[in-house]
């Protein structure tokens, strides 16, 4: 996994016939961008959730299919309450905003994750925005809320072993297909690119599964920071790159 720093980026650079088909983000970075800045970390989410809009709204402009995007982690209820509170109080208005706009829009949205631990009313909107836009067609954003990779197969394989106690599956005929069935990304194509800004070089237990063929590429950017410009250069590095999946 190779680490890009900034350099120059154009639509030009970018072969617009062959875009990945999937491409997801860990959105990190938030914390260090306020605190450059002597500002509270909740001005770093909030800067960072205005960039999330931009990137989610070129992604549909390109026309990929998929962006998933690493919003609220199983891990990251250990912060401090009142950051998780700001965290939680960005995704309601950004929910609210985005029901608004849904049939101007027509962005499909998808939730992975244990949805449970949140309010009620924040559980609503997710799923009402879920509803919303299950007729839309084009980009589908996929958010990771109260997501983690190792979670999301324990309780894969729970799903299946149930299963297989009340007759429904036979543990003999399990496969990577049928097991995919039993993740949050059910339908969803395996990402193709993930992009990790920030400047940290680990996976951090994002989507473990799906991403045993994807192309990583890191930045420095802080999120906050990650422009249109930054994603044109990410995809650019992924089109440079053969993908042989095991092959030669």
């Amino acid at each position: 996994m190779a680490f890009f720093r900034r350099r120059k980026a154009k639509f030009s650079d970018v072969d617009m016939e062959h875009l990945p088909r999937h491409v997801a983000i860990i959105m990190d970075g938030n914390g260090r961008w306020a605190k450059r800045r002597g500002l509270p970390r909740k001005a770093g989410h909030a800067a960072g959730a205005e960039t999330f809009r931009t990137i989610a709204t070129f992604a549909k402009e390109l026309g990929l299919s998929y962006l998933t995007v690493y919003a609220f982690s199983t891990e990251n209820w250990r912060r401090p309450a009142d950051e998780v509170a700001s965290i939680m109080a960005l995704l309601e208005k950004y929910l609210h905003e985005a029901i608004q706009t849904m049939a101007k829009d027509k962005v499909k949205m998808a939730f992975f994750g244990d949805l449970s631990p949140l309010p009620p009313h924040l559980q609503a909107l997710c799923r009402e925005t879920e509803e919303i836009s299950k007729g839309y067609e084009g980009c589908q954003v996929n958010i990771c809320l109260n997501y983690g990779g190792r979670d999301e197969l324990v309780r894969a394989a729970k799903a299946f072993a149930l299963d297989c106690v009340e007759g429904r599956a036979d543990p003999g005929h399990l496969t990577q297909e049928a097991l995919g069935n039993y993740l949050f990304s059910k339908g969803v194509p395996d990402p193709d690119l993930i992009i990790r800004p920030s400047g940290e070089l680990r996976v951090s237990n994002f989507l473990l599964w799906q991403s045993a063929y994807a192309e990583y590429y890191f930045t420095d950017v802080l999120w906050p920071d990650f422009t249109k410009e930054d994603f044109l250069r990410a995809v650019s590095a992924y089109q440079g790159r053969s993908r042989r999946y095991g092959g030669v």
